[in-house]
């Protein structure tokens, strides 16, 4: 365990609290800081969220033979778990590749929080600090011009965020509602219930609420975090629809 606690200080917390740091040195506002160190993360991290959205886009596209298979083998469980296993196999699709993304994301987001208490505690001395990293001393706690404590807890910026995270799954869905094929008639009269799209439905509303839940519990710092990846998210998500949209376009016959 202190291998592990050792490992994540070092190689993620220490990096991310200088970095912090540094990023205060030249802009002296923490909240400025974080907005910036959160863009550069989540630009840092586009080419694993592309990776994922590309893995996510791919399953939506053999759903529909995946539901063969797990009717053709209903009564076998073992069976229909190889069946679907060689399927991904053999249409080079890692069914795990989409948690990686939000794996990476929660680990930093603990860092992040843990930098957060490193930066409250912070009173001008710290072993942690790199001997290149200028030492600013007294950090000022007010953040964007002095209208918010970034140390103190914040409603309205965890309103805000929570809201935003409502947004975001909500073109989620739309845009997975909209590439989803149609169902089969034999189904829809049948009336059965998908569970992909209930789940969906309650992260929807549960999603938005633990944000808002985390957001009024913690320092300001961390909703204000939250709030710039949603947002970085969302404007990802709008390229990628617009970019689908495109490509829709001129692959229809011109009339």
């Amino acid at each position: 365990m202190e291998v592990i606690t050792g490992f994540f200080t070092t190689i993620i917390y220490q990096p991310l609290f200088n970095f912090l740091i540094e990023i205060y040195n030249i802009v002296p506002d923490l909240g400025i800081s974080i907005v910036i160190i959160t863009v550069i993360i989540r630009v840092l991290l586009l080419p694993v969220s592309k990776k994922s959205i590309e893995s996510q886009k791919k399953m939506q596209e053999l759903q529909p033979e995946i539901k063969k298979i797990q009717e053709k083998y209903k009564k076998d469980k073992q069976k229909q778990g190889q069946a679907i296993m060689e399927f991904y196999k053999e249409k080079k699709v890692n069914p795990a590749a989409g948690c990686l993304p939000l794996i990476i994301q929660l680990i930093i987001l603990i860092a992040l929080y843990r930098v957060f208490l490193g930066v409250m505690d912070f009173n001008g001395s710290s072993q942690l600090l790199y001997s290149f990293v200028e030492n600013p001393g007294h950090l000022n706690e007010m953040a964007f011009f002095g209208l918010i404590n970034i140390m103190e807890k914040s409603i309205p910026l965890a309103v805000i965020a929570s809201g935003f995270q409502f947004w975001q799954a909500k073109m989620m869905m739309k845009k997975q509602a909209k590439d989803k094929p149609k169902q089969d008639t034999k189904k829809k009269e049948k009336n059965e219930p998908n569970f992909s799209e209930i789940m969906q439905q309650q992260m929807l509303y549960m999603g938005p609420f633990l944000t808002f839940i985390i957001g009024i519990s913690f320092p300001a710092g961390l909703p204000l975090y939250w709030l710039i990846t949603t947002m970085f998210m969302i404007g990802q998500q709008y390229y990628i629809i617009k970019k689908d949209e495109k490509k829709e376009a001129e692959a229809k016959p011109a009339s």
